[in-house]
């Protein structure tokens, strides 16, 4: 009998099999008891001191934690440190006598309720908050805190959607491949799960109907799931049985899996070109000394997006130029002689700051975020460009820094003045707005060069929050209308011979990776894991076929026919 195909949408590359394991049911919500009067004061310290665990826990995973990882959870514990929950829920206790788990069951459904009535990024953050609420609620019930299971032997986890603070704890030893019902391909279940070099499919809405225990092969590269595949089928998906072609493990009808194995293409050293020698600049994203450990380990010669907020989240202050001058350092040293594209503090929208950003905006995503922080807070901008001037010249890596979020040449021209004031002389931009990418060439008479984030150009073009399952089909950056951008902001660049490249999570991608660069960027940023991949898919091209993919691409109508176009062109390429 054939294998049962469903389709959702591709999120991480790769293919793997094996047997179905469901996340647990999240935590039942406690039914409306009342407590004594007398009891009242020691079940509102209850509630105060279930915070205080949860919080506690979840900083030191953060700690144990690295990159996205460690910001996610960082991010979840200083959500349950915020007193406003646990205060709100004090006082449901003291007033209408409420359990202390029902208190805080409804404290945190009022707060979730407003930020969902936010819409965009705001709206993603109830997610966070339901989750914290499960973990406050388990250490006050007794009940099993929320996580991914762990049933002694490898699985493709399904769930309904991921909390970003599970998604942080995925196990690569563990998990062979996720999908979920829910989130899209820029979700951060994509991107952890890219990280990690995990297969998902995301937003399969008949994810709940696969059976625990069932064997399926996940394929993240086109968004496939085959149920009870075959032998035929693990071989057409590079799997084999398991006995001769690589992969580990064996036989997976039979309930036990397979993963594909490392082979000669997964090594890289540190440079990439097309067949015909065109040089492609590959380099990592890092996002703290971890994550730089990690690129330098696979080989990467330097990074092309060296994300500071590590030293920012999960702080009530500031930390001070000294503390921001050890961080970095602690990065650069990894790459003496490379060059570490270094971008200013992104703050606002999914990750606020209470000493920088705005308490309430009614639409964070479009509001004060990156760049636009420096407004109100020079100072702080200021603060940072001195702690990355010194640790630049402490180190002897090639420091390039640039800004989030420019929209216009002002912006631009300022940033690139208050660099030159801390001696920083290499400045840019991210282009992660339509309108950085259509004015690319007046940005760039001022910039040294450009760094195309993907993940928001592609939201903003397609007006599409990259978590949301219902618009997942269009959070891609196999749009033509995206592609279109890029090579509008490349042929800007030319026009002052300034670079642009790729630091999104479009760059990762090894079928996307040769458009890219026939669309006109120079470089390539991704997650270390990629890296070999990437180059392998550019050494068997040459430049002018990167031209012609880019331009078969956009010649398309959609993003489906855009990317089957280029994976048709591809067949043939040894």
């Amino acid at each position: 009998m054939p294998a049962e195909k469903r389709t959702g949408v591709p999120a991480s590359p790769g293919r793997a099999a094996g047997p179905v394991v469901h996340m647990p049911p999240r935590v039942p919500e406690p039914a409306t008891n009342r407590i004594e009067p007398e009891a009242v004061e020691a079940a509102a310290d209850a509630v105060r001191d279930a915070a205080v665990r949860v919080e506690r826990d979840l900083a030191e995973r953060a700690e144990r934690a690295a990159g996205t990882a460690a910001d996610i959870l960082s991010v979840t514990a200083a959500m349950a440190a915020d007193p406003t929950l646990a205060a709100d829920a004090a006082r449901r206790v003291r007033a209408d006598h409420l359990t202390p788990e029902r208190a805080v069951w409804d404290a945190a459904g009022t707060v979730a309720t407003q930020l969902e009535s936010l819409g965009g990024p705001m709206a993603e953050r109830a997610r966070d908050v339901r989750d914290v609420r499960d973990r406050i609620v388990a250490v006050l019930t007794g009940a099993p805190p929320p996580g991914v299971p762990d049933p002694g032997h490898p699985f493709v986890l399904v769930a309904t959607d991921l909390a970003p603070a599970d998604t942080a704890t995925l196990d690569p030893a563990a998990v062979l491949a996720v999908v979920t019902a829910r989130g899209g391909p820029t979700s951060h279940t994509a991107i952890i799960a890219r990280s990690l070099g995990i297969p998902a499919v995301v937003a399969l809405g008949e994810a709940a109907d696969l059976s625990a225990g069932e064997t399926v092969l996940v394929d993240g590269t086109d968004g496939v799931v085959l149920v009870a595949p075959g032998a035929a089928d693990l071989s057409a998906a590079g799997l084999g049985d398991g006995s001769d072609d690589g992969s580990d493990g064996a036989d997976a009808g039979a309930g036990r899996f397979v993963r594909r194995r490392p082979s000669a293409r997964d090594a890289f050293d540190g440079t990439a070109a097309t067949r015909d020698g065109h040089d492609v600049d590959l380099v990592a994203n890092v996002a703290d000394p971890a994550e730089a450990d990690a690129a330098a380990g696979a080989g990467a010669r330097g990074v092309g997006l060296f994300r500071t907020e590590f030293c920012f989240l999960g702080r009530g202050a500031e930390p001070t130029v000294d503390e921001q001058v050890d961080a970095y350092r602690a990065v650069l040293t990894r790459f003496a002689g490379g060059r570490v594209v270094v971008r200013t503090l992104d703050a606002g929208a999914d990750k606020p700051l209470r000493f920088l950003t705005p308490g309430h905006e009614d639409n964070p995503a479009l509001g004060v975020r990156g760049i636009r922080t420096a407004v109100d807070h020079p100072d702080v901008l200021d603060r940072q460009l001195e702690a990355i001037s010194r640790a630049a010249r402490a180190e002897r890596a090639e420091v390039w820094v640039m800004a989030p979020m420019v929209a216009t040449a002002d912006e631009t021209r300022e940033f690139v003045a208050a660099c030159a004031a801390h001696d920083l002389t290499t400045a840019g931009v991210m282009i992660e707005t339509p309108a950085a990418a259509i004015q690319a060439r007046w940005l760039l008479a001022d910039a040294a060069f450009a760094s195309l984030g993907t993940n928001d150009l592609t939201q903003y073009t397609m007006a599409a929050d990259r978590d949301l399952a219902g618009v997942a089909a269009l959070s891609t950056p196999w749009q033509p209308a995206v592609l279109d951008l890029v090579r509008v902001a490349c042929e800007g660049g030319a026009v002052h011979g300034r670079p642009v490249g790729v630091c999104g999570e479009a760059a990762a991608d090894p079928l996307l990776a040769p458009v890219l660069v026939g669309l006109g960027v120079a470089s390539l940023s991704m997650t270390p894991r990629a890296l070999a991949a990437v180059a392998d898919a550019l050494r068997r091209v040459t430049l002018e076929q990167c031209r012609e993919l880019a331009a078969n691409a956009l010649d398309k109508p959609t993003a489906r026919a855009a990317r089957e176009a280029v994976r048709d062109a591809r067949r043939d390429v040894p």
